[in-house]
């Protein structure tokens, strides 16, 4: 089947703005950073089918727009959904993984990441995975920093990365 046919794709409303998350029949394919609009978020998602696709197991779309909302909200909330693994290259998915791994209210470096995924002195190519990451907040690349600890390069614009490493930052230490 061809991918562009076997995707289907919803919005959600959150305190922060519209959220678009598409999926496969083998999983996330896709979360968009809030949008002023629902016309806005739907413009990012790939092109649904008609029907759309069942999601995978393990990916409960109602419960995922839920958890969407809580973590704008600012709860604690913990993203396992299975995303499609047939998305980006080996590298990419390698960065990804690590980007998923790292902890809430904390930050990594795009050199510490090339590091660890074994490229040493690649922190552009992490940084254009991160450009790249169809799942933000699921695969939270705004915790990824500039070697230096400043904020660089976030899709949503670098007041909504600060925004959200802020409210991590406090729910990491208790504060809400």
């Amino acid at each position: 089947m061809d991918r562009l046919t076997s995707i289907g794709g919803t919005t959600c409303e959150t305190a922060a703005g519209w959220v678009g998350i598409a999926w496969s029949e083998e999983g996330l394919v896709a979360v968009t950073l809030p949008e002023p609009d629902e016309a806005a978020a739907l413009r990012r998602l790939p092109v649904p089918a008609e029907p759309a696709p069942l999601p995978p197991p393990g990916l409960d779309v109602a419960d995922l727009a839920a958890k969407l909302r809580r973590y704008f909200l600012g709860e604690d909330v913990d993203f396992q959904e299975p995303l499609d693994p047939s998305l980006g290259t080996e590298f990419q998915r390698q960065v990804w993984a690590l980007t998923r791994a790292i902890p809430r209210g904390q930050t990594r470096t795009y050199g510490h990441l090339a590091r660890l995924a074994g490229h040493a002195g690649s922190a552009r190519a992490v940084g254009q995975a991160m450009a790249r990451n169809p799942w933000p907040v699921i695969v939270p690349c705004h915790r990824v920093v500039g070697h230096d600890g400043r904020l660089t390069g976030f899709g949503g614009g670098l007041a909504l990365k600060h925004h959200m490493l802020e409210m991590e930052a406090g729910l990491a230490s208790g504060q809400t």
